[in-house]
């Protein structure tokens, strides 16, 4: 790849951001620049007839300010019958846009003369509504836009009374095809500038030989700033399912690894993704739902980077995000069953009401020895791969509990990667080194508003029995037990609404292989600047990093969220 060529790829994120900022301005003005519908002496008469009737409080068409309340589903509308042509569009209009209103006693009288008169006020008042949504940024969907085609035809008449010309009604519809970013996609965005620090020395390590790598009491770091940026299309054909395609890009590269000055993995940032700025291509899944008479169903099938905890709850509601949960990468989730060889796959979700669900998922590695590859020892079902079930519950609004099974299999050339994505030291990552292993993972997890709306407490607890193939098994180095722990509590709206201030720490993975245990704490405060602008200060220590008796190291991060 040329210089130039890769210099362009880097700014692309930059690129499409000043895009999306452009494409706004263009709607607002045009919008602005729509042209101001006239009513004609002809229909005045008409026009004047509906007034007349809705300041008696007779109707209500959604347009004007009357007595009548907004419906949110069409089968409230007891006297529209299913068999009628319009009722489809009305149940998508009503539901997806709520812009169609009825009577007080939550009737259409869609067999009366004059609710056509309201039928077509409804529908202005649709294309309004959707107008709007396209202005913020809001998609609206191709079969609805055609819908609107077919209902315009058919109230042509009533339209024209009402003073919203078909011509002009026509452009209106062109506008709503031409000047969304899709029928189908909304294009979400998030941005993460980040300003970090580290001080306490460089941790030794305990390689996977045996053999220990000395390290120093210096603090040999610097201050960091780091970006990371995700553009996320997602896109529904049915308004319930999601494909999600994610543009990510970030700087990371040694930044508090054990590549790095501090020589621990302990220390990474939660949002740690992404090497000099290059743009990827990060998730890549189709989710969608499926009712059924017993419960819902949820299914999802990924081909790249759909990853345990996409499928599984974390239950740690306020830290596993990672641009807007914890700063660091160990305090997200429990790492002992949400981190392992995944990307390509699928998984089935069973929900029973709000109260019980089970999840079962297959997913295999993703990198390059993984599912895309035909070699041996490759491929989708002969390589690295996770499969598992969680069973949850829900005992009140603001209280969850669940359990996850999940075993694993690695195969050695992907052991680089580690046994829980390099969150821990390398001998309890790679405990037998880079052989093939398995693992047996179990962990429990659980979270509650005691509080409600004011005190949220979460932990977990996992425990890993973990087993090499090959040559270790040959020797008897073949076994051991990983165990990790947390707790962690959160305040909310504390001096701000939607600000949090969180605190919690725990054991991270330890294999029984070690001389000591690692544990760290974590204390951040979330401020929301506005409702697109989240600002995080906090800071977080690593005691006996390495799970050895290291000197503590601390980690001091500014991180602000940019989400639109």
């Amino acid at each position: 790849m040329s210089k130039l060529f890769k210099n362009l790829v880097k700014v692309t994120p930059l690129v499409l951001g000043a895009s999306v900022a452009a494409a706004g301005s263009a709607v607002a003005q045009t919008m602005t620049g729509t042209p101001q519908l006239k009513v004609d002496p002809v229909a005045q008469q008409q026009l004047d007839r509906i007034q007349r009737a809705q300041n008696s409080q007779q109707i209500n068409t959604g347009v004007y300010q009357g007595s009548m309340s907004q419906v949110t589903s069409v089968n409230q509308l007891r006297d529209v019958s299913p068999t009628a042509w319009a009722y489809e569009a009305l149940r998508s209009l009503v539901e997806r846009y709520g812009c169609i209103v009825g009577y007080p006693d939550r009737t259409f009288r869609g067999d009366r003369a004059t609710t056509r008169w309201e039928f077509a006020a409804g529908l202005n008042a649709c294309l309004n509504v959707m107008e709007r949504l396209i202005q913020d940024g809001v998609g609206v969907l191709r079969e609805d836009i055609d819908k609107l085609k077919r209902l315009v035809q058919e109230f042509e008449t009533e339209l024209a009374a009402l003073g919203a010309r078909v011509d002009n009604l026509e452009q209106r519809v062109a506008f709503l095809e031409n000047n969304q970013f899709s029928t189908t996609t909304k294009l979400r965005g998030e941005v993460i500038f980040s300003i970090a620090d580290s001080w306490g020395g460089q941790a030794s390590i305990t390689n996977t030989n045996g053999t220990v790598t000395d390290g120093s009491n210096q603090d040999q770091t610097q201050a960091v700033f780091n970006n990371r940026v995700r553009l996320n299309f997602e896109t529904s054909f049915t308004g319930k399912d999601l494909l999600r395609t994610r543009l990510q890009a970030g700087n990371f590269n040694t930044t508090f690894n054990q590549n790095g000055p501090t020589r621990t993995n302990m220390t990474r940032l939660a949002y740690d993704d992404g090497r000099d700025n290059d743009v990827t291509i990060d998730d890549l899944f189709y989710r969608a739902p499926i009712g059924t008479p017993f419960g819902n169903i949820t299914v999802w099938v990924g081909a790249n980077q759909l990853n345990l905890d996409d499928v599984f709850i974390t239950a740690n509601p306020f830290l596993a995000d990672s641009g807007t949960g914890a700063l660091s990468r160990g305090q997200r989730y429990n790492n002992i069953v949400f981190r392992g060889p995944s990307g390509v796959g699928a998984a089935v979700r069973f929900k029973i009401g709000d109260v019980f669900q089970v999840t079962g998922t297959y997913l295999a590695d993703g990198g390059t020895n993984g599912a895309s590859n035909p070699n041996p020892g490759s491929g989708l079902f002969n390589g690295s791969y996770s499969t598992g079930a969680q069973v949850g519950f829900s005992f009140i609004k603001f209280a969850d509990i669940n359990f996850v099974y999940v075993y694993s299999y690695q195969t050695a050339a992907s052991m680089s990667s580690g046994l829980f994505g390099n969150v821990s030291s390398p001998l309890t990552e790679r405990p037998f080194g880079n052989v093939g292993t398995t693992a047996n993972r179990f962990g429990l997890q659980a979270s509650a508003q005691v509080i409600p709306g004011v005190l949220n407490l979460a932990g977990w607890g996992g425990y890993a029995d973990a087993s090499a193939t090959g040559v270790n098994n040959a020797i008897g180095d073949n076994n051991t037990g990983i165990w990790s722990w947390n707790l962690n509590l959160s305040v909310l709206d504390l001096f701000a609404e939607g600000a949090a201030l969180s605190i919690g720490g725990g054991q991270v993975p330890r294999s029984d292989k070690e001389d000591g245990t690692s544990y760290m704490v974590e204390a951040q405060y979330k401020f929301p600047v506005t409702k697109n602008i989240l600002i995080t200060p906090g800071a977080y220590a690593i005691f006996n990093a390495n799970n050895r008796n290291n000197d503590t190291i601390f980690v001091g991060v500014l991180r602000t969220t940019f989400r639109f």
